[in-house]
């Protein structure tokens, strides 16, 4: 009997690809926190993951060409700008204890997802081999 791995993994193999592109985001904004107009991004996780759906799920993203995606695999529509809390003289927009503290909730929150995914990988081969 054949065992569909994305449904057995669930939401969390994408949720770990949306995290993982968030905090790259993230360090991004950190690295350009003295660029004079640097405007700081963030994904809305949320929002990247309904729009990624659930493996073999129909809300797939269809394209008829291949501009249609961001480089780097991402819609541009998750991408949002930050408002800034207290705006600075250059127009830079990154706030970096907001942005460290966003970087840090993410990289908990992606240390979770990964444990949970070796977790349920663990028992798929503990049921496999039988020990």
């Amino acid at each position: 009997m054949p065992i569909n791995l994305d449904a057995y993994l669930g939401v969390h193999a994408a949720a770990l690809k949306v995290s993982s592109q968030r905090m790259e985001l993230l360090a991004t904004n950190l690295a350009n926190a003295d660029t004079p107009n640097f405007k700081a991004r963030d994904i809305d996780f949320r929002e990247a993951l309904a729009a990624a759906g659930t493996p073999g799920s129909a809300a797939q993203l269809n394209t008829t060409q291949p501009n249609h995606l961001s480089a780097d695999g991402t819609a541009d529509a998750n991408l949002k700008y930050r408002v800034p809390l207290a705006p600075s003289l250059d127009g830079n927009t990154v706030d970096v204890q907001l942005e460290q503290a966003a970087f840090a909730d993410n990289a908990v929150r992606f240390q979770a997802t990964l444990t949970f995914l070796t977790g349920r990988l663990r028992t798929l081969m503990t049921a496999i081999t039988g020990q």
